[in-house]
């Protein structure tokens, strides 16, 4: 009998592979086929899945709650699968249907292997391919009544892997390809306890939410509604004896350079002593074209950062229009008085004038340079217009940036509203390894920079460098290592070039002075899949760096060729690379030459005009200095250099939407997968392996989909499997072979 396969996204994991539930549902007495098996085999409908996870002593108890819906009209009974993770250890294993604990039975790896396959054959779905070679819980499900709900509660324990002093934990979240609808609710929550002092806490996989209790106590969060999810989730954390704690991880296949990512974190609980004292200067555009909302907004966020600085840091405020004015005229400490005066100049700022933005810089590099000390040297820098007064010419005023900064303070730049000169705003924040951040007409001011001073106002370890012991690296991002503060992280995304274990020393000044940390790491990584994360994360570092590049000093053939190669091989889709990649596409046909990746783009991009047109306006935008368009390209590319996670990665997301040839709304990012370190693209029924050039001197291999052939490279090749299970047609590199799947 065929079965129509619906996956519920029960989950068990171990932190080397992934595991989803299944329900196996015979084919619905319809007397017409049902409206959603139009579209999808997958009709029952996802309300919400929640996951609470304890982690503790290396163990993580993990408790799903689903709600389903049947919207069909019959009456449906099911054969839950429940995938086993090769290695994991099950402490506890309960399954609560209807109030009423199921019974499981458990099959080993060859028993479920031939239900996989079954399904697969008499399906025509390769999905559950990714499962084979896992043992598997089984239980009946009965019944699902029609127009009705299903809730499923599921609770079990494993121990996590720890390598290299990293802890993994992974939660497969990847529902797209079985869910009919977008899920109203998905939340992760969780909580890490642990015996030494808790340091990175990292996802590469989802923007998440970290709290910090204490030394040894961190709560993890994500939330979102109405998605389906395409990324399985991915947490690490670590624990370090020391104030400063420092994680490599890696990633290598045989025949490139190896990748890494170093996450560089503090202490979450440092006393008075070990916070250095910062001096931080405040100057504030107070021009006409400020009145109103703005300089309101503006004004109250200044008396949050005067009253939450600390007891012994120094301060200064610099207000400009056509003039530039401080309070005080040197740094001074924030003690009761002082504030209090700084709250009353406050309140005296009135919009009027001009930009002077030369005097004010100027003035603030001077004070900075007085009596600086030690301690790390801050400059807030808000303005919402372009020079007007003064030297105005952007390079003029870079050199006096460049000349007057004696004491390298970070200048951390605020742009408000759209009509300010992004491309000088960003060389000043650049040249200082400060920050940038744009705040748009409809966002609050005062709260963006509120939540901005919270992140720096605990600095703890500045003027960092590091040095990589020897090893040859190349291509390391940020180019400039920013301040580290308290609850934060820096992430080091690079290139390694020869495989060898090494003393990687961090160097700059903490409370009490310079010092130097040294940690034991080891530029030795595989391309098991495991960590397949980290080359995307590079390149898009990288690629973010050389967009800016073109964006502030100018395009050039060898940039353009390199962002095109990096973003194609790897993945990273934004507006302007697409608009690249589609434009060197059509270039090689005009001369009449194959494609080096044999077109991973969708030949039906075509057919929606309003798509090709509005990536050729992001292209021209990308150059432009001012407006909307311009500050939108800013804050892409910006987030795009900082990328910590594969969610960050396709900035402007919304705007990669487009219409097939059949009038349905796709969206490029979602039609792209990261497998084995490299990027698979889906191009109309096929996926297509990125990794694949010019096919000669490859073995090409044609297999038919389900076939007795199909199945034996599963069973000789068990990684193949990623590439299988995304569909019946795909062209994929391994070992030297290149394989294409037919139906």
């Amino acid at each position: 009998m065929k079965v129509k396969i619906l996956i519920l996204h029960l989950l068990l994991f171990t932190s080397m592979l992934k595991a989803d539930g299944v329900i196996v549902i015979p084919r619905p007495p319809y007397p017409e086929p049902h409206p959603d098996y139009r579209s999808t085999p997958y009709p029952l409908e996802v309300r919400y899945h929640k996951v609470e996870v304890e982690i503790k002593d290396g163990i993580a108890l993990t408790d799903i709650k689903q709600e389903f819906y049947n919207p069909t009209s019959s009456r449906l009974e099911g054969l839950y699968i429940f995938p086993v993770p090769e290695g994991a250890v099950i402490n506890s294993f309960s399954m609560d249907i209807n109030g009423k604990e199921a019974k499981a039975e458990l099959l080993d790896a060859e028993k479920a292997k031939k239900i996989y396959e079954d399904i697969v054959r008499s399906m025509k779905d390769p999905a559950l391919l990714e499962y084979a070679g896992r043992n598997a819980f089984k239980v009946r499900i009965f019944p699902i009544e029609p127009h009705s709900t299903k809730k499923i509660n599921i609770k079990y324990g494993e121990l996590l892997k720890t390598d290299s002093g990293m802890t993994s934990y992974m939660y497969p979240l990847n529902t797209e390809k079985f869910s009919s609808k977008p899920i109203e609710n998905v939340s992760i929550k969780i909580v890490i306890e642990t015996k030494k002092k808790l340091k990175m806490v990292f996802s590469p996989t989802h923007k998440v939410e970290i709290k910090r209790n204490g030394e040894n106590r961190a709560t993890i969060g994500f939330e979102d509604s109405r998605v389906l999810p395409d990324k399985d989730f991915s947490l690490y954390f670590s624990t370090h004896d020391s104030n400063i704690g420092l994680d490599m991880m890696t990633y290598k296949t045989s025949d490139e350079d190896g990748f890494f990512i170093i996450n560089i974190s503090p202490s979450s609980e440092l006393n008075e002593k070990e916070i250095l004292q910062k001096n931080i200067i405040f100057v504030i555009d107070t021009s006409g074209s400020m009145a109103g909302k703005k300089m309101e907004q503006a004004k109250r966020a200044l008396e949050f950062c005067v009253e939450n600085l600390n007891d012994k840091d120094r301060f200064e405020l610099i207000r400009f229009s056509t003039e530039a004015e401080n309070l005080f005229g040197s740094l001074q400490t924030a003690d009761s008085d002082n504030i209090s005066k700084a709250k009353q100049f406050i309140e005296t700022m009135k919009p009027i004038g001009g930009t002077n933005v030369e005097e004010a810089l100027s003035k603030a590099f001077y004070i900075a340079g007085k009596n600086s000390g030690k301690n790390p040297s801050m400059i807030v820098f808000l303005t919402d217009g372009k020079p007007t007064i003064g030297r105005t010419d952007d390079n003029e005023l870079i050199e006096i940036v460049q000349k007057n900064n004696m004491v390298k303070s970070r200048i951390f730049v605020f742009g408000i509203d759209y009509a300010i000169n992004t491309h000088l705003l960003d060389r000043i924040a650049q040249e200082s390894a400060g920050y940038r951040t744009y705040v748009t007409p409809e966002e609050d001011t005062e709260l963006r920079l509120a939540s901005f001073y919270e992140k720096i106002r605990f600095p703890v370890f500045s003027d960092l460098k590091i040095d990589f012991g020897g090893v040859k690296v190349r291509a390391v991002y940020p180019k400039k290592l920013p301040d580290l503060f308290r609850n934060s992280q820096i992430i080091v995304a690079g290139r390694y070039l020869e495989e060898k274990e090494a003393r990687v020393t961090l160097e700059g000044n903490i409370a009490g002075g310079k010092k130097k940390f040294v940690y034991n790491v080891n530029f030795r990584g595989s391309g098991n899949g495991e960590k397949d994360f980290i080359p995307q994360i590079w390149a898009a570092q990288h690629v973010g760096y050389l967009l800016d590049k073109i964006r502030l000093d100018g395009e050039n053939k060898e940039l353009r060729d390199e962002i095109i190669e990096v973003a194609r091989k790897y993945g990273i889709v934004t507006p302007y690379t697409s608009f690249l990649i589609i434009e060197d596409e059509e270039e090689r046909k005009a001369r009449g030459e194959r494609s080096l990746s044999l077109l991973p783009l969708r030949s039906d991009l075509k057919s929606d005009r309003v798509f090709q047109e509005n990536i050729k306006k992001e292209y021209r935008r990308i150059h432009e200095k001012e407006g909307a368009g311009s500050v939108n390209a800013s804050r892409e590319i910006f987030s795009l250099q900082n990328t910590g996670n594969r969610e960050e990665i396709y900035q402007g997301r919304q705007r990669l939407e487009y219409r097939d040839s059949s009038g349905n709304i796709q969206n490029l990012a979602s039609q792209v997968r990261n497998i084995q370190g490299r990027a698979v693209y889906q191009n109309n029924n096929a996926w297509i392996d990125s990794g694949i050039r010019v096919p000669a001197g490859k073995t090409l291999q044609k297999i038919r989909f389900a076939s007795d052939e199909y199945f034996k490279l599963l069973e000789e090749k068990p990684a193949s499997n990623q590439f299988l299970s995304l569909g019946k047609n795909v062209r994929f590199v391994m070992d030297g072979t290149l394989y294409e799947i037919h139906e």
